[in-house]
């Protein structure tokens, strides 16, 4: 198989392996008019496989949302062939209209038009609170 290199843009590495295509729906790549390309299961010595996403535009990327998903994630942006930035993720403190409440009492599901707000409640957990109500989401690994 043969992946090109990119010259400019964003290469996201250390994907846990068959996360890629839920990143590829948060982060809308289908709306791009360029090159993306999901690289699944590749042999990695540090995680067994992971999944790489290499997008040839340059563009920002949802750190949030990354960091929801997998904070593993290691961000690469290229730049004329090279690699000018590597940003390592964390569990977001806050997250804004990534996920929604699912309690039926929640202000958000009556005023669809509010943000949705969950706050990192447990860091081991990976859990998160809503902000209006406080219903509990915990993110499966």
């Amino acid at each position: 198989m043969n992946i090109d290199s990119i010259a400019n843009g964003v290469v996201l590495d250390h994907i846990k392996a068959g996360k890629s295509m839920e990143i590829y729906k948060y982060l809308h790549l289908d709306e791009l008019d360029c090159s993306v390309a999901i690289i699944k299961n590749v042999k990695s010595s540090k995680m067994g496989k992971k999944d790489i996403i290499k997008i040839d535009s340059p563009m920002e990327v949802d750190l949030d949302v990354l960091g929801y998903i997998d904070p593993d994630i290691t961000v690469n942006v290229i730049r004329d062939g090279v690699r000018v930035a590597k940003k390592h993720l964390a569990l977001p403190e806050k997250l804004v209209n990534v996920i929604h409440c699912k309690n039926p009492r929640c202000i958000t599901v009556a005023e669809p038009q509010l943000d949705s707000i969950f706050l990192l409640s447990d860091l081991a957990k990976r859990s998160y609170r809503c902000a209006y109500c406080d219903a509990e989401k915990q993110r499966k690994l």
